[in-house]
């Protein structure tokens, strides 16, 4: 019986991609596992791998399609013996309902970064519909199995080939005796995947019809920023802490310890010492270490810290994970590496998904405060402006001038209590201002 394979999901935000490649033709035999094609999500180009074996009958989306929503069909696979000629293009398959963090369900083939999606169904007795791959509904039916009665350990309860090989016939009830299945309960409704609400574009255009514009087009990333940070002023309790931290300590250390490493290669940055500073910081104040999940609060146990880097079109927030735990030379070249990657779009999912707090750091072009917005689900988000000097008052009442850094601290309220952040941001500047502490 045919299956179609279609659109996944690679990623929890994807809505939609470009086919961007096949790497199959059809009339082509594919195995499990073997590469399909490549996908451009609204972060990456990915590899789609193939689930189930068969023959490639029908490719259905040409390459270089874009916009191909999740879940649309775009090839048919046949099992043996079948013809191409004799299967209908099927129809485009809703939407599922989106994840929390907006993404949607996939089709009948897993991608080789992200869960595989679920798979096409085929009606059994008693009106049920049970999820298996080809090669397992053949090896029921020559068992004369019951795939109604058979628990799949495939993604989303797909059943595979390991699924039945192992059951004798009569192990399962057969279809006749299935019991009758429950009322299926509704699913809940998929969540719009359009651009956030605003001025009619018709109505834009009108207003510049006499002007000369150029108009670009919004492509998967961009439209991705677009609706996730809308969402995140229009339902996250924003509200901003603000300190100046002294850098003096902090400049002086960092030139004696890149001298001492510089014949490892090795060149720390302030943000590397920023970095560092939040992790300890997450630790010292726990509770400040949390994520909004919707009806609860999550408190993470590692410093998990994400950190905004600008790429041409949009951004990144690479995690640096159990970030505590590492030394400042590490932590250093992994966000080098990371940093490198997003720019070319080559980090896998796992790689900017997760962590419970973020830094975005404009200091190095000059801006000397700002305030960012909250990555849902993360609970607060650290600005950095540029450290710049400043006549202040020393210890000795007297004037000076020092090297002076402005933060501000964007936090949800429905996870952080002002007090809360500003204990945060205190144990944050005590780290910065004593960077001994850091090497502890």
């Amino acid at each position: 019986m045919a299956t179609e394979i279609l659109m996944p999901a690679l990623s929890p935000t994807m809505e939609e991609g470009t086919l961007a490649k096949w790497l199959v033709k059809e009339g082509d035999v594919v195995k499990s596992g073997q590469i399909l094609a490549e996908i451009e999500t609204d972060k990456a180009t990915m590899e789609f791998e193939a689930v189930d074996e068969g023959t490639v009958g029908k490719i259905l989306i040409a390459e270089g399609t874009a916009g191909v929503k999740v879940n649309t069909p775009i090839a048919v696979l046949l099992d043996d013996g079948e013809d191409a000629g004799s299967v209908a293009a099927p129809k485009a398959a809703p939407a599922a309902s989106s994840s929390a963090t907006g993404g949607s369900s996939g089709g009948s083939v897993g991608g080789s970064a992200a869960p595989a999606p679920a798979p096409a169904a085929t009606p059994v007795a008693g009106g049920a519909r049970v999820f298996a791959s080809p090669l397992a509904r053949r090896i029921a039916q020559e068992k004369g199995l019951d795939l109604g009665a058979v628990k799949g350990s495939g993604p989303h309860g797909r059943i595979v080939r390991a699924d039945v090989e192992g059951v004798q016939p009569g192990a399962v009830k057969p279809a006749a005796a299935a019991a009758a299945p429950k009322a299926a309960v509704p699913a809940p409704a998929a969540a719009s995947a359009g651009l956030p609400t605003g001025m009619a574009a018709e109505t834009v255009l009108k207003m510049y019809a006499d002007r000369q514009y150029e108009e670009v087009p919004l492509d998967g990333m961009r439209r991705t920023i677009a609706a996730r940070l809308t969402e995140a002023k229009q339902t996250i309790p924003h509200f901003y802490l603000r300190r100046d931290v002294r850098l003096d300590a902090l400049m002086a250390f960092r030139e004696q310890l890149n001298k001492q490493l510089e014949t490892r290669g090795v060149k720390l940055s302030v943000n590397d010492f920023i970095i560092k500073a939040c992790a300890a910081a997450l630790q010292a104040v726990p509770n400040a270490n949390a994520v909004w999940a919707g009806d609860r609060m999550l408190r993470l146990k590692p410093s998990d810290v994400a950190v905004a880097v600008a790429v041409e079109g949009g951004l990144f927030t690479p995690v640096l994970r159990d970030a505590d735990k590492k030394s400042l030379s590490a932590l250093s070249a992994e966000m080098k590496d990371l940093a490198g990657r997003a720019k070319t779009r080559k980090l896998a999912p796992h790689e900017y998904q997760g962590g419970s707090f973020a830094i975005s750091n404009l200091g190095m072009m000059g801006i000397e405060s700002f305030d960012a917005v909250i990555n849902p689900p993360h609970g607060s988000i650290l600005a950095i402006g540029a450290g710049i000097k400043r006549p202040v008052v020393l210890a000795d009442g007297t004037i000076g001038v020092a090297t002076v850094m402005s933060m501000t601290l964007s936090v949800d309220h429905r996870v952080i209590d002002g007090a809360l952040g500003a204990e945060f941001l205190k144990a944050v500047i005590e780290a910065l201002e004593n960077p001994m502490v850091m090497l502890a």
